[in-house]
């Protein structure tokens, strides 16, 4: 266990509490309905959960980014939907406006976004548009009062029960590749802005995913994030803070599938004794704790730097690459483990599995991240 402060440690210790009465007790239904668990999020929001990394003066709780990435962690142990829902609020939808927004925009937007008032979220993928950024075809033509907003933003969290977003939008069509793309503050109350149809998912069912449509939205002067054209920048930035918490998701996925991994071992039996004694499933077991240990190490770390201003591009691409292809090694284990009893939605490993393949997909693939990693290291060629 990495050394933490005592204000980490009792935040720690306050979402495992949360997490394991509150949260843990609904997570099959949600995965099973495909259904938001709006009440547990107003919890979280009485609990200063969705403001955790934002000062008090914006309505946040005053913490650090390791303690935030804790919490996505200790949700993520028995619940991957409510962990990300609270990631995608905080990383995606509240940040930046806190990095980029100016003082009014934060004191508009953020400060209900950190109160739990409101939910947030990002709009920049769309069908045309994955990886490859500069593939953008929402437009945004700058009008006497506003701007025009026109597209469709796809596999958006939070995108039916969000109210705030930041769209992600070409402002010159001329200009090439990810140039000329500007960032906006959307509300959703902005007439032309509704949503298209809500994801139905693999895993992470109990989250939120659907569709932006955006027809002839206009979006106040004053809504521009940053600087006109610079948008793409925001969010490369943003996205670096948000592979920190993609790697903590898979942390705490990894975490809970090992966790009833050892409960099982301990009580399965088979050829007259406990499973756990045979080397075949103690070898997994050790492989699964070693790996999520390296993989805490790596979020944590890339979390400090964040904490210290230092430069974690590299560092956040490592962690979220490294723990969420050990979510997928630890998830597929556990059900290995577990048998024809894995493979059954009884004992719930299966979820922790479905669960865990959106880290290797959401806010980059590995493919990106390797890439990203290379490019830091190697330089581009």
């Amino acid at each position: 266990m990495m050394n933490l402060n005592e204000e980490q440690k009792l935040i720690r210790n306050t979402v495992r509490d949360f997490a394991s009465k509150e949260v843990a007790p609904l997570a099959r239904q949600i995965d099973k309905n495909n259904e938001f668990p709006a009440a547990t999020i107003k919890k979280m929001a009485e609990l200063q959960l969705l403001g955790i990394p934002f000062p008090e003066k914006y309505g946040g709780a005053g913490s650090d980014k390791l303690s935030y990435i804790i919490a996505v962690e200790e949700l993520a142990r028995v619940c991957g939907s409510t962990s990300i829902t609270l990631a995608a609020h905080i990383s995606l939808g509240s940040f930046p406006i806190y990095a980029f927004g100016t003082e009014a925009q934060k004191k508009k937007f953020l400060v209900p976004l950190a109160q739990g008032k409101q939910l947030g979220g990002l709009g920049l993928t769309e069908p045309n548009a994955g990886s490859d950024a500069s593939g953008t075809q929402t437009t945004a033509v700058k009008k006497s009062d506003g701007y025009l907003l026109n597209g469709t933003k796809t596999f958006i969290t939070n995108a039916n029960v969000g109210e705030i977003f930041i769209v992600l939008a070409k402002t010159d069509k001329k200009a090439a590749g990810t140039h000329g793309i500007s960032a906006f503050i959307v509300a959703k109350d902005t007439p032309g802005f509704t949503n298209g149809k809500k994801e139905d998912k693999l895993g992470l069912r109990g989250s939120d995913t659907g569709e932006l449509v955006f027809e002839d939205c206009l979006i106040p002067m004053e809504n521009l994030l940053g600087k006109e054209g610079e948008g793409f920048k925001y969010v490369m930035k943003t996205l670096d803070g948000g592979r920190i918490s993609i790697g903590a998701l898979g942390l705490g996925i990894a975490q809970g599938a090992l966790d009833k991994s050892i409960n099982y071992v301990k009580e399965r039996k088979q050829f007259d004794r406990p499973i756990g004694s045979f080397q075949a499933i103690q070898n997994m077991v050790a492989d699964m704790t070693t790996e999520i240990a390296a993989a805490r190490h790596l979020v944590y770390h890339a979390a400090q730097l964040s904490d210290a201003g230092q430069p974690f591009s590299l560092e956040s691409a490592m962690a979220k690459l490294f723990a969420s292809e050990v979510a997928m090694r630890a998830t597929k284990n556990t059900i290995q483990i577990f048998g024809g009893y894995g493979y059954m939605k009884e004992y719930e490993v299966e979820r922790y599995y479905r669960d865990a393949k959106l880290c290797e997909i959401g806010e980059g693939t590995s493919e990106i991240q390797r890439i990203v990693i290379a490019r830091q290291v190697i330089g581009k060629l």
